[in-house]
């Protein structure tokens, strides 16, 4: 399993850390700072599921003028971890 810890740009999130197994699936998905209850929602949300899938849904979600969302920064860490 490979652990994953991504420092968030832009956001209220400060770092989101996260696992992401053998067969690249989503565990333990933790917020920094940022809307906790949506933080926590999503990281229940996640467990488990296909980080490819989830970084499909989350890219672009976009949070006021920011030109990006904490969902949105969790998928570039994805991105950036499952190649």
């Amino acid at each position: 399993m490979k652990h994953v810890t991504y420092a968030t740009k832009g956001v209220c999130s400060v770092k989101i850390d996260f696992d992401i197994d053998e067969e690249k699936k989503l565990h333990n998905v933790a917020f920094l700072g940022g809307c906790n209850g949506n933080l926590k929602a999503i990281s229940k949300l996640v467990e488990g599921k296909d980080a490819a899938e989830i970084s499909d849904v989350l890219r672009g979600n976009l949070c006021g003028m920011r030109g990006t969302s904490c969902a949105d920064q969790f998928a570039k860490a994805i991105d950036e971890n499952i190649g």
